[in-house]
């Protein structure tokens, strides 16, 4: 069973989980993984639908988007920051030809009030995360539009604010995400910036296996301080 959403009329799209979308790609792409698919939403170049349970489900669209993706970096060798302007300059060349008087955002985004209700903030700490930098939000039309990265973000600085974290002090976690992301950059930067299509390849690979694992060994140093904190 390759989907998760059975539809209930025949018009309605076919949804894929996220592992039945590595499969269908595995094909052209053998070294798709789940956690790749997981990094390209992170980055902000994918807006897959959750269930209520927070499942990812992919229309067609969306493998058809990652597609795209995929095969920008392994034959183009385009860096992610230029993937996502060519991709959003096609969308928005698109949206124009159809998009009617009123506003329509692209699946997966969403506004301020749904953000905060999502979230269970406010929308004054929403505007204090996006002062520090913790959601990045675009404006379109005047409006701030999310993506589903903000959505579990501010979640979750939500979670420790009712600790009495205030977004100031949540900023030293986005301080602490930089410094490792430009610690792991510099351990494949020559492979990425290579004209070699393997190296490069190889590199984002390795780019990727390393944000796991730095992810992994943050967790494992938290979990243990904190667990001499206690013991004190």
């Amino acid at each position: 069973m390759t989907t998760t959403a059975t539809p209930e009329h025949a018009s309605q799209p076919r949804l894929h989980t996220i592992g039945a979308v590595c499969e269908r790609l595995r094909g052209e792409f053998p070294d798709v993984s789940i956690s790749k698919i997981r990094y390209l939403e992170d980055q902000g170049l994918l807006r897959p639908r959750r269930t209520r349970g927070g499942y990812r489900l992919f229309s067609d669209g969306d493998v058809e988007r990652l597609e795209t993706i995929l095969r920008l970096q392994r034959d183009e060798f385009l860096p992610l920051r230029v993937i996502r302007q060519t991709l959003e300059s096609k969308g928005t060349t698109t949206r124009a030809k159809r998009r009617p008087a009123t506003l329509r955002r692209p699946s997966g985004e969403i506004g301020l009030a749904e953000l905060c209700e999502r979230s269970d903030i406010t929308p004054e700490f929403a505007r204090r995360l996006e002062e520090y930098d913790l959601v990045s939000p675009r404006i379109e039309a005047g409006e701030r539009i999310y993506g589903e990265s903000d959505v579990e973000i501010a979640g979750a600085c939500g979670r420790l604010a009712h600790h009495g974290l205030d977004a100031r002090h949540l900023r030293a976690f986005r301080t602490a995400a930089g410094r490792q992301s430009a610690l792991l950059e510099q351990l494949v930067a020559t492979g990425l910036r290579s004209r070699d299509l393997d190296r490069r390849k190889a590199a984002l690979d390795d780019l990727e296996t390393l944000a796991a694992v730095a992810t992994e060994l943050a967790q494992h140093l938290l979990v243990r301080d904190l667990r001499e904190a206690s013991e004190r």
